[in-house]
């Protein structure tokens, strides 16, 4: 099969088209003839050499695809060759062929095509387990999401919007202005131009935000702690500004903030299952009734993974990259 490989870490430069073997669906596995896969900032992280793949994973870059059951496992019962799916995976997404365990596939939404699929799972699983389980956000509250022209952020966006909240975001663009409220934000704030603390306690009556999903880190996390709300919730997802912060403790406990954060990749199979299963349940109906969809901005031939992996640190995108395999 055709797939994406790396001469080594560094720039997008180093991503080359190549060839390797098929993979073959372990027990409880499913082999997916890949039609499309997302791009995602992990991936980026993976090719500098600073994400690398959890002990088992595919080393070939690529968190999520959409495509068609080729081949089962044994005791895979879940799916049949010629099913259309959807996957999170561990890695291994830049290729025509990959493996995923059966119960992290998920049938497409009805009325996608694989492009529109491929661009579903790691931000779906990123947004309902950090902004909903562990951020608790609830209908009637509002929502800061930082970073809002991007894959998570306009899939936050919209989930939050969809769910009765009352949603903020930043930008770095002006240009991202209009994406952020078609998808529901009530609020932009133009980061490099105003400060989102004094905005969003201004627009919040002084109260603040009752939950931030957060992927700066860095000198936003004392940033943050103004901005919540009594009670509220902060949620790091990502460390694009900084991997290191001050705190002050004072401020979390006078406000009886709740600071938490994650990574998807790790997580078991059977932990990825359950969020799974809750998709099934709780997104995908929004997804099939139009009221949140993945923005895809653009699409590439896998031979040109690099040339989207320099789009996408160039801060000059928005919405989600996706390449197109088959």
């Amino acid at each position: 099969m055709k797939c994406i490989d790396m001469r080594g870490h560094g720039g997008p430069e180093v991503l080359y088209l190549a060839e390797a073997p098929i993979p073959s669906p372990g027990p409880d596995e499913v082999l997916i003839k890949v039609h499309a896969a997302g791009i995602n900032r992990p991936d980026c992280l993976q090719r500098q050499g600073h994400y690398a793949p959890p002990p088992g994973a595919s080393p070939i870059l690529g968190l999520e695809v959409a495509g068609t059951v080729a081949a089962c496992g044994a005791g895979s019962t879940r799916w049949k060759p010629g099913d259309a799916v959807c996957a999170l995976l561990a890695g291994g997404g830049y290729a025509e062929y990959t493996v995923a365990p059966a119960i992290q596939c998920l049938p497409l939404p009805r009325g996608f095509d694989f492009i529109q699929a491929a661009a579903v799972p790691e931000t779906c699983f990123t947004v309902w387990t950090n902004l909903f389980e562990d951020g608790g956000l609830l209908e009637g509250e509002t929502a800061l999401i930082h970073g809002g022209s991007g894959g998570i952020g306009t899939m936050a966006i919209q989930m939050a919007h969809a769910l009765g909240s009352h949603v903020l975001t930043t930008v770095g663009r002006r240009e991202s202005e209009a994406l952020c409220r078609e998808c529901g934000a009530d609020r932009v704030f133009f980061h490099k131009e105003e400060d989102f603390v004094q905005r969003t306690l201004e627009v919040t009556g002084g109260r603040g935000a009752d939950v931030i999903l957060d992927m700066v880190g860095g000198s936003y996390l004392p940033r943050n702690l103004e901005a919540l709300a009594p009670l509220g919730r902060l949620v790091q997802i990502a460390t694009l500004g900084g991997h290191k912060a001050e705190l002050d403790l004072r401020k979390l406990m006078q406000k009886r903030l709740r600071l938490t954060g994650s990574t998807l990749r790790p997580r078991t199979v059977g932990e990825k299952g359950r969020i799974a299963a809750a998709l099934l349940d709780r997104v995908w109906p929004l997804l099939e009734s139009g009221k949140v969809a993945p923005k895809v901005t653009r699409t590439f031939p896998l031979g040109s993974a690099g040339e989207a992996h320099a789009l996408m640190e160039s801060g000059l995108h928005t919405g989600k990259l996706v390449l197109e395999i088959a």
